[in-house]
């Protein structure tokens, strides 16, 4: 993409055109977008031209249903699977989308149908902050020997296995401490195996470099990565430390300088990509962040990946509301897939309704279903399902959920 183009600004026909492109493709999420900054560029460059605006949000209107419908498609078919939890989550998203009365009518008899398959003490349910502590502690694995330092070659391609295992003690004794994040062994145990395999070709250098990442020792680092490099051109993981380096020391020039040299095979590959936008994103060139991420949506299609850096970008360029769009259209995603929806994806996209003002009672169940799935952060759950109870006039849950919120930061310190 020339520079031009990304300073130059689209004009809202450029807009309205990539819009109807996604809508064609029923890809009614990331269309209300395009639609939107057509009609704020309009707003912007022609705010008297009232033809365009209405046929613009017209357009947002028939996306926004389309959007609703496939929803409501994805709910009974994961209500047919009896994945009620997700089926729920994802009728009341279609709740929010829609301003078709019939269809909303439709919605509330498929939420009804969802909540009949739950128990009253189910619905109820709030997790004991005093209870379950043993249960919800983090497992470590401390397994040590050869059968842990089996498992975590297991993952490695074959090859690398073989190497790793030819490496001696002092590597093994090394990379098993660096999965378990005790970096200074990690580091010394590291050196120690690169000093006595100063002949072989080895990926001792790339753990080594992270564990030195892991110590802030960014020289040394960059270092082992660069002649890492120049044997191994082809190590995505070797160009996402290095990457990870130059964010560190804000070198950003040179990270683009080094992904622009990557070889060709791998220039146009996702894990690149991800690392330019990425790096676009720490140098706070957001905008180009932007047109990255759309760019490669509109060429090679729908990922999740891109899909959540184009999200975070949007909040960065505090576009909240296009943010919230994406986190919703990734979550459509996931249930029409039959997978389990990330809890992190419904705790951005619950927060970016509640920073609305949304205090509706689809953002209540998704701040319900969180308490549950992610007990690290129940208190800040608790906490606002509080002022979701409170401002919709229901002063005892309002005071029940501080109290509980109370509570877990209390347990917490």
């Amino acid at each position: 993409m020339g520079i031009l183009k990304i300073f130059s600004g689209k004009e809202p026909g450029e807009y309205e055109k990539k819009g109807d492109s996604f809508f064609e493709d029923k890809k009614y999420g990331l269309a209300k977008i395009e639609y939107e900054a057509a009609l704020n560029k309009l707003k912007k460059r022609d705010p008297n031209n009232v033809d365009i605006g209405n046929r613009l949000q017209d357009k947002i209107t028939h996306s926004k249903e389309g959007l609703a419908l496939q929803h409501k498609k994805t709910g009974e078919e994961l209500m047919q699977a009896e994945m009620f939890d997700d089926a729920e989550d994802i009728v009341r998203l279609a709740l929010e989308l829609t301003e078709d009365p019939t269809l909303k009518i439709k919605l509330e008899d498929q939420l009804q149908k969802i909540h009949n398959h739950f128990t009253a003490e189910e619905i109820k349910d709030i997790p004991d902050f005093e209870g379950h502590s043993e249960n919800n502690e983090k497992e470590v694995y401390q397994e040590t020997g050869e059968e842990y330092f089996t498992a975590l070659c297991g993952s490695l391609p074959e090859e690398m296995q073989k190497d790793y295992r030819n490496y001696g003690e002092a590597f093994k004794a090394g990379y098993m401490a660096l999965n378990q994040g005790d970096f200074e062994l990690a580091g010394d145990k590291l050196f120690q195996a690169l000093e006595e395999n100063q002949s072989t070709n080895s990926f001792i250098p790339l753990e080594l470099a992270t564990a030195y990442l892991n110590l802030q020792k960014y020289e040394e680092a960059r270092a082992l990565l660069e002649d890492f490099i120049k044997e191994h051109p082809d190590s995505l993981q070797a160009y996402h430390l290095l990457c990870e380096i130059f964010w560190e020391i804000k070198e950003f020039d040179q990270a683009q300088e080094l992904l622009d040299s990557c070889p060709e095979e791998l220039f146009d590959s996702l894990r690149i990509q991800l690392l330019r936008g990425e790096t676009l994103f720490q140098a706070k060139r957001y905008q180009e962040a932007e047109s990255l991420y759309l760019d490669y949506i509109e060429s090679s299609g729908w990922d999740e990946k891109i899909a959540r850096s184009l999200a975070k970008t949007y909040e960065a360029l505090l576009e909240k509301e296009k943010a919230r769009d994406i986190y919703s259209e990734i979550m459509s995603q996931c249930s029409s897939c039959g997978l389990q929806i990330d809890t992190f994806i419904k705790h951005k996209y619950a927060d970016l309704c509640f920073e609305s003002e949304k205090y509706s009672e689809d953002i209540l169940g998704l701040y319900l279903s969180l308490v549950q799935e992610d007990p690290d952060n129940r208190a800040l759950y608790c906490e606002k399902i509080s002022q979701i109870y409170s401002a919709q006039g229901n002063e005892k849950e309002a005071r029940r959920y501080q109290l509980l919120s109370r509570e877990g930061k209390a347990n917490d310190q």
